[in-house]
């Protein structure tokens, strides 16, 4: 077991637990919406994400963002999962990001969308 992302309590009063998946999924979150320097004793952690939602829009930079996620997740989380596609859309204060992956400790598949409001 794992503690859950966000940390909260759990209904006994004691620190909430999480399975496995549900560890990765939040861990791909955490990659997902920080900010490159946010982390005192990782300043490179994170994707950049939110930072480039408020680019103009165009194919170009969904393109870019689809890629620089990837490499994020890639290069935080190559050891949990296998990245296989990576969607990004933003519209209006909304942004979605949908991630394909395959865990490699059992090899299954996973589709796993997050939604944040800017």
């Amino acid at each position: 077991m794992h503690i859950d992302y966000p940390f909260h309590p759990d209904n006994r009063g004691r620190t909430a637990q999480t399975t496995d998946d549900e560890h990765i999924r939040d861990l791909i979150e955490q990659v997902l919406f920080t900010a490159p320097g946010e982390r005192v004793n990782r300043p490179d952690f994170g994707s950049g994400l939110m930072q480039l939602v408020f680019g103009p829009n165009s194919d170009e930079l969904a393109t870019a963002t689809q890629f620089m996620v990837q490499g994020s997740l890639q290069q935080w989380l190559a050891d949990l999962i296998q990245v296989e596609a990576v969607q990004v859309e933003s519209e209006d204060a909304t942004l979605t990001v949908t991630v394909q992956y395959v865990v490699r400790r059992n090899q299954q598949r996973r589709v796993t969308e997050f939604t944040r409001g800017v």
